[in-house]
């Protein structure tokens, strides 16, 4: 079994990944608490981890159920009155010019979402998308397309909505 790395140094090596891909699948707003609901849960299982030579993957699995769980729980999370005040992140989804897309990947179904930011925007392979999502290749492709054609066609959209104005 290989050594794990200080768990500061695996946050560090990991942080902006897993917050670009929150970020996709929360949206920017909810990113942030759905970063440190994650890396709560990797710091408490961290010395259990088996996993040294795929920390990447560990991570952005231990992600995705925690942005599973945030989908699940905001039908019965109250809706504020006012609009929350802006927090800073130590991240900026727009510095690496994804901002916008992120926004709108964030509203994909979930298996074309997960298809998207992994392949696309984090820059994965197609067998690490699949190891990740736990399927076949040939599903993430597909969801992959299908999540850019809806992406496509709402960008579409939204231009004739400006030209018509």
């Amino acid at each position: 079994m290989s050594r794990l790395p200080p768990f500061e140094r695996f946050l560090e090596e990991n942080r902006t990944t897993v917050f670009r891909y929150l970020t996709a699948a929360v949206g920017p707003i909810d990113a942030d608490d759905v970063f440190q609901e994650t890396f709560l849960a990797a710091l408490r299982a961290y010395p259990r981890c088996n996993e040294a030579a795929r920390l990447d993957r560990w991570i952005l699995r231990i992600a995705s159920r925690k942005a599973i769980d945030h989908h699940r729980g905001a039908g019965r999370r109250p809706i504020p009155v006012a609009a929350p005040p802006e927090r800073p992140t130590e991240v900026d989804p727009a510095a690496d010019g994804f901002g916008p897309a992120l926004v709108a990947v964030r509203d994909l179904p979930a298996r074309q979402r997960d298809a998207v930011a992994y392949r696309h925007i984090l820059g994965f392979s197609v067998a690490d998308a699949a190891a990740l999502m736990g399927c076949t290749e040939e599903a993430v492709r597909a969801s992959a397309y299908q999540g850019l054609r809806t992406l496509k066609e709402q960008e579409l959209k939204e231009r004739a909505t400006w030209t018509n104005d």
